[in-house]
């Protein structure tokens, strides 16, 4: 008996032992993970604060944020109470609150320096124990917006074509460009502009290329904006004036002939859109709209490599000796055996040549991209700087290799009929922040000097000797 009685004492100890050790344990561990994703180092007019929590092995039993300014508290969230802020449980042991922080958001916000505190507990050990941690991020606050001011005059834009605008921007290290609509383009220093007898040095001054789309109205505002670090943005209305300009329609018929020519080669090349089958209508649909949209998508990322400098010389050339078989946003409806089967806008010239003659350069330059590109062929784009670009398409061989620098009239292809081309011929397009504009315009010298270099030179603070010369 009394070993059945030590025993049992003993048992006792143990027990008591490891729910000692339990609870000393549970009190050593790590209170809940704390991550502040927003913001990171500036706070503008229109912040968001942007906060995830992790509680593995226990409950999230508190979590309290505040903004800490001048000594004072200003309480930016409770779990007890989350007011007007988004609270997400992306998991079992993770969540996500998010709310507004800029001015209007929190009154109490000041420029200057402050802290973003965050407290949050969970509960371990059967809810006895209550686990704590803090996290804290030292912040500096900025609400005024950036300074912009139109400098240039005269702003004339042709639906579907491009314009350029010489602006002030303070302070000159934020962002800046132009809007029209929801589509943006980036403006460069106009110290990039090299132009003899011009020197644009201050570096508060900035160009941008712009276009009215095809597909944007007439009345799309457009607005020079600036944009700092901290978010804070503003915009200033471009004084403008948009002309219609007539687009046309054309029926395409798509016979089986040309069907067997193109689709298994440029299916060859997209093997995302699987093989051919024995549906060739049903695949040239998928080339023309699926992989065209990708096209399209390729070409816009090349603007982003573009150079900040102005590396074209006067007016762009046609190239020699062509006719124009299709123009400019041409709606394009598409028949086959008679029925209409698709509808696309061709966004370029078409240029009809004889076989294989050489394509050169409209005009200085450095390749972007020298290779095959879906619905276009072989393609070469060259960059001219400043977001202006050139494409040539459908081309039978190309001569040259991205970083190569190409002078104006200098070879880069042969012409063909590869992609999807009924014919020999060039299609060639101009592109402007990756987005297709109009050719016409930049192959008109009257043009180049009205809309571009009279800008410059009256933005400038010498006169151009030469408005044609470019260094």
């Amino acid at each position: 008996m009394k070993k059945a009685l030590a025993f049992a004492a003993v048992i006792m100890l143990v027990l008591l032992g490891a729910a000692g050790a339990a609870w000393v344990a549970a009190g050593r561990g790590a209170g809940p993970a704390i991550d502040i994703l927003q913001p990171v180092t500036l706070l503008g007019a229109a912040g968001q604060l942007d906060v995830a929590v992790e509680t593995p092995g226990g409950r999230l039993a508190a979590l309290d944020v505040t903004l800490v300014q001048n000594g004072r508290e200003t309480p930016l969230f409770s779990l007890a109470s989350p007011g007007a802020a988004r609270v997400l449980q992306e998991a079992p042991e993770r969540l996500r609150l998010t709310r507004g922080l800029g001015k209007k958001d929190v009154p109490d916000l000041t420029p200057g320096a402050g802290r973003i505190v965050v407290r949050a507990a969970r509960l371990a050990l059967f809810g006895l124990r209550r686990l704590e941690s803090v996290a804290a991020r030292d912040i500096q606050v900025r609400l005024e917006p950036p300074r912009v001011t139109v400098v240039s005059t005269h702003h004339y834009v042709n639906h579907g074509g491009a314009e350029f605008v010489v602006y002030r921007v303070t302070p000159p290290e934020a962002a800046a460009g132009v809007l029209v609509g929801d589509v943006e383009f980036p403006g460069y220093p106009a110290s990039g502009v090299h132009v003899d007898g011009l020197s644009l040095t201050d570096p508060s001054l900035k160009v941008a290329f712009f276009a009215l789309l095809f597909d944007q109205d007439l009345e799309t505002p457009i607005h020079v904006f600036a944009r700092d670090e901290a978010g804070n943005e503003v915009k200033a209305a471009l004084e403008s004036r948009a002309f219609p300009k007539p687009f046309g329609r054309s029926r395409i018929e798509v016979d089986d002939r040309f069907l067997k020519r193109v689709v298994p080669e440029i299916l060859s090349h997209a093997p995302e859109l699987g093989a051919p089958g024995d549906d060739l209508v049903a695949a040239y649909l998928a080339i023309n709209g699926e992989l065209r949209r990708k096209n399209a998508d390729r070409i816009a990322e090349l603007a982003a490599k573009t150079s900040p400098e102005m590396l074209w010389r006067g007016a762009f050339q046609q190239l020699g000796n062509s006719q124009v078989q299709s123009r400019f946003a041409d709606h394009r409806t598409y028949f086959h055996r008679g029925q209409e089967i698709d509808q696309q806008v061709h966004l370029g010239f078409d240029l009809a040549v004889t076989a294989n003659v050489p394509v050169r350069a409209a005009n200085r330059g450095t390749v972007l991209y020298a290779d095959y590109l879906g619905i276009y062929g072989n393609t070469v784009i060259l960059d001219h700087g400043m977001g202006v670009q050139s494409l040539y398409a459908h081309l039978s061989s190309i001569g040259v290799k991205p970083g190569d620098t190409v002078d104006q009239g200098q070879e880069i292809g042969r012409s063909g009929q590869t992609g999807l081309a009924s014919g020999d011929h060039l299609h060639f397009t101009m592109l402007v922040g990756g987005r297709m504009v109009s050719p016409v315009e930049w192959w008109d010298p009257h043009w180049i000097e009205d809309r571009i270099v009279r800008k410059l030179r009256e933005s400038g603070n010498q006169v151009l000797s030469s408005p044609q010369r470019y260094r």
